[in-house]
């Protein structure tokens, strides 16, 4: 009858750690989706606050590629200006240059062939 009383305890403490177990199992389970959801929110939080960022570089990007391209343009504008201006001051002296520089460029690229 002592070791039916003690197997009796056994399985009812048996019983009662299972029990536990599983409620501890539920609880951990339950902190950690917390945790998991914790992160994730930062996680949002961050990427968000990181693709504001990056957007902000892409604009001041785009914003300063727009001036340069528009200075370069004037220059460009204004060198052509200044070119013509020349050639139709100086058309003789303007195509006498530009044949001697085609004559010296078409030297060099014959030469590189041999």
């Amino acid at each position: 009858m002592a070791t039916t009383k003690a197997r009796e305890d056994i399985k009812a403490d048996l019983k009662t750690l299972k029990e536990d177990l599983k409620t501890g199992a539920r609880e951990e389970t339950q902190r950690l989706r917390e945790k998991a959801a914790e992160a994730e929110a930062k996680l949002r939080a961050k990427s968000d606050e990181v693709r504001d960022q990056a957007r902000g570089y892409y604009d001041e990007a785009r914003v300063k590629g727009r001036e340069y391209y528009d200075d370069a343009a004037e220059r460009f504008d204004e060198a052509q200006r200044y070119v013509v201006e020349r050639v139709q001051e100086r058309p003789l002296q303007s195509t006498a240059v530009a044949l001697g520089v085609g004559v010296i460029l078409g030297l060099l690229l014959a030469g590189r062939r041999r």
